[in-house]
């Protein structure tokens, strides 16, 4: 079934860009920002929160947070500016063997997806911080597809931009369990989980991975040739 896929959306942080806690370091600026110490019961519960629904558009985090639509595009704009100078002072790589295995990918004569939950200016400060403006075919961030993960818009989206022909030509591949309901929900027959990132083997395949690999480096060869 793998020979049949045609496209393969990828998430970025945690499974082709290394994150190293920098999502938990601009979530503390922005909920500074609304008043919340680093450190109290509050932040602990917040941060909880963020750990569990790694993955899901950023705005929708902090709309669950806040409750408040002004209070959330505060701490969003926060979280952005704080994200930004991580980047900005070099705070960003790819994962090791990222980057080869987009190629390997393309040069199966698959399409690549980047996807993410950050907004398209975040989304395109780590592309040009890592010179991946034109490393896939199409970059994706939920504002584009409708709504962000666990919901399928994403790739449901990256499919009809890239013009593929089915869902059953599709791989999903993320750190988290919000790409991997994104996945199923979307009908992927593949739906890989990566240890790179955010949660552990147990909560990807509880959501649903089809596979769980070391890293996104192992995903061309799972994959294979095209059919």
């Amino acid at each position: 079934m793998s020979n049949d896929i045609r496209l393969v959306v990828l998430d970025m942080a945690g499974t082709t860009v290394a994150d190293d806690g920098l999502v938990e370091r601009a979530f503390g600026a922005a909920a500074g920002s609304l008043g919340v110490e680093t450190g109290s019961a509050e932040h602990a519960t917040m941060l909880e929160h963020v750990r569990a629904t790694m993955g899901e558009s950023k705005i929708s985090v902090f709309r669950h947070l806040f409750g408040e639509e002004e209070k959330a595009q505060r701490a969003n704009a926060a979280f952005e500016a704080a994200y930004h100078d991580l980047v900005d002072a070099g705070h960003c790589a790819a994962l090791p063997g990222a980057a080869e295995a987009i190629a390997e990918l393309r040069g199966q004569g698959r399409k690549v997806v980047l996807t993410t939950g950050f907004s398209r200016s975040t989304q395109d400060r780590i592309l040009a911080a890592l010179g991946w403006q034109d490393i896939a075919d199409l970059t994706l961030c939920p504002a584009e597809a409708g709504r962000g993960r666990p919901y399928p818009d994403l790739a449901l989206a990256a499919l009809l931009r890239t013009g593929t022909d089915s869902v059953r030509q599709i791989a999903v591949a993320g750190d988290t369990g919000y790409d991997m309901l994104t996945g199923v929900r979307a009908g992927a027959p593949v739906v890989a989980g990566v240890l790179t990132g955010a949660h552990d083997e147990q909560r990807l395949r509880a959501d649903g991975a089809t596979h769980v690999l070391k890293s996104v480096a192992e995903l061309p060869a799972l994959l294979g040739p095209v059919g």
